[in-house]
């Protein structure tokens, strides 16, 4: 379990290493004096998606598994919903405030205690519930503050907040698959399915959106690629490792990470409104995981 814990904290990192190179990409990004030209987010899921099927498909022949996986059908689940969610996610990174975007993201874990339940049957207690709507109220409130304080200093248009919920959603239904294959399938073939999917759908995506990466840029969608492979194939060792109720609340920890990195680096200041929003989806999602952390150590 405590193997699980540290899988899933690395992880975690990795990811934010990630989402701070695609903000990057979002347009008027710099990194060591050099000025990055803005990527659409179908092409950083296709260059991310490259290494992945070369990493994977090595670790595959090397380790002699089955190259397709064992429970065809829930990979494919996986593979769909982690091309559409990663795609969505990388579209509301480029267009909300690097904090706001990763915290709407957490809020995966709730909507994978929603699928596990209804496809597994792992137990939802009642007061989870009350959690869930902390959280969405929160949601609603950063959604909405736009309208309700004209000069918030955030310049983002609200319906992203629901590619953004949406993409966790379908996150959620990611997380479930894995879950679900860790008694059938290894790590490495349930990450390969990913890139099995996206890459013919990237491919089509780019075919009408294309800017041809320069310079630097080439280094960095290669670190893209390598770190959400480290950070894919971490996740599910980790879920793997223990169950999803113990092992998820610790990936909250890249929310501290998430804020810091907005206000620090990022220089964004959010409005009262906002934070008191973000207020909400913390307490609501770590409430949540403390709640089912406590009850999994009782039983």
């Amino acid at each position: 379990m405590k193997k699980g814990i540290l899988f899933v904290v690395l992880s975690g990192i990795c990811f934010l290493i990630v989402n701070f190179i695609v903000k990057i990409f979002g347009g008027d990004g710099r990194i060591f004096g050099n000025s990055i030209q803005s990527l659409p987010a179908h092409e950083l899921v296709l260059a991310r998606s490259i290494v992945s099927f070369i990493i994977s498909s090595i670790v595959i022949y090397r380790k002699k598994l089955p190259y397709f996986g064992v429970n065809k059908k829930w990979l494919f689940i996986r593979g769909t919903a982690g091309t559409v969610a990663l795609t969505l996610f990388f579209m509301t990174i480029q267009n909300l405030p690097f904090a706001i975007a990763a915290i709407i993201q957490y809020l995966a874990p709730l909507f994978t205690m929603l699928f596990t339940f209804m496809l597994i049957g792992e137990k939802i207690f009642k007061i989870q519930w009350l959690f869930v709507l902390l959280a969405f109220t929160g949601v609603c409130l950063i959604s909405l503050h736009p309208y309700i304080i004209e000069d918030s200093g955030m310049d983002f248009q609200p319906f992203w907040i629901g590619w953004g919920m949406i993409s966790a959603c379908i996150s959620g239904i990611a997380y479930t698959a894995i879950v679900k294959l860790k008694e059938t399938d290894a790590p490495i073939s349930i990450v390969l399915y990913f890139p099995m999917i996206s890459i013919p759908v990237m491919l089509v995506l780019c075919s009408f959106e294309f800017t041809m990466p320069i310079g630097i840029e080439w280094m960095l969608l290669l670190l893209v690629g390598i770190f959400t492979q480290f950070a894919q194939v971490l996740l599910t060792k980790a879920l793997h490792l223990g169950t999803s109720s113990v092992i998820i609340p610790f990936q909250y920890l890249g929310i501290i990470y998430a804020i810091l990195i907005g206000y620090i680096v990022f220089d964004e200041r959010l409005s009262l409104i906002a934070n008191f929003g973000v207020f909400l989806i913390l307490t609501g999602i770590l409430m949540n995981a403390y709640y089912r952390y406590r009850k999994a150590q009782k039983t």
